[in-house]
């Protein structure tokens, strides 16, 4: 369903449903990486964390894959014999250690979970790591379902991961809300299918201007989405 903002019923509609990205929305991803990427260098005797980190910006193999620490090891002359291994381990288990919720999450998801609404994660992220990083951040239990990209083997901004987690959460496009970082990996495709959004403009860490026109709601800080989900939840007269 392609959603016209003009569609007075759609925007009446009580919100029952929230679905959140993960990455970069409730936590940040991006500086538990560069920190990660920080100890892997230091690790192979360099200083330059950034360096590294550039690989993972590259769309060579993607923005987790290890891929990119051996391609930053081939390049700078390091066999990768057992170093690679360890390369890795040292990278999970510090970008792991240095994921934190952002400010205030927990307290609003526990204000939407007061308000009776049900709250799920649509990510790119494997299901190990999705669990992982939400049992370390303390917030897994404010979610009643999630969809990861093993389970539907495409990436957003495919709808089929939207698609999914509504059908998962036996909601509907008309009265869910999902609140991410990406315009053109969460917004955009949300939009198209008629699902209500929220841009969490603090996570994006990759728009130039960090200005996109195209979601209901612009938030700086997650303790901006209580309020909009409150009046949402309400019936409109």
């Amino acid at each position: 369903m392609n959603w016209d903002p003009k569609d007075g019923e759609i925007l009446q509609r009580p919100v029952t449903t929230v679905l959140f990205d993960m990455d970069n929305t409730l936590f940040d991803l991006v500086g538990a990486q560069i920190s990660a990427c920080q100890a892997v260098v230091e690790q192979l005797g360099y200083d330059d964390g950034d360096e590294l980190f550039s690989y993972f910006l590259s769309p060579a193999h993607g923005f987790e894959s290890h891929e990119n620490i051996r391609q930053f090891m081939a390049e700078h002359g390091l066999a990768t014999d057992g170093c690679f291994t360890k390369a890795c381990h040292c990278y999970e288990r510090e970008k792991l250690r240095n994921i934190t919720p952002y400010p205030g999450v927990a307290d609003v998801l526990q204000h939407i979970r007061e308000l009776g609404l049900s709250m799920g994660i649509v990510t790119d992220a494997h299901s190990r790591d999705a669990v992982l990083r939400l049992e370390k951040t303390g917030l897994i239990w404010f979610f009643a379902g999630m969809v990861t990209y093993d389970m539907v083997q495409v990436k957003k901004p495919a709808p089929q991961p939207f698609l999914s987690a509504l059908e998962m959460m036996r909601a509907g496009t008309a009265d869910s809300l999902f609140v991410g970082d990406s315009p053109r990996r969460d917004l955009e495709p949300c939009r198209h299918l008629g699902i209500r959004t929220v841009y969490a403009r603090y996570g994006d860490r990759f728009s130039a201007t960090r200005e996109y026109a195209g979601a209901d709601f612009v938030i700086d800080s997650m303790e901006e989405l209580r309020s909009i989900v409150t009046s949402l939840s309400e019936p409109v007269p």
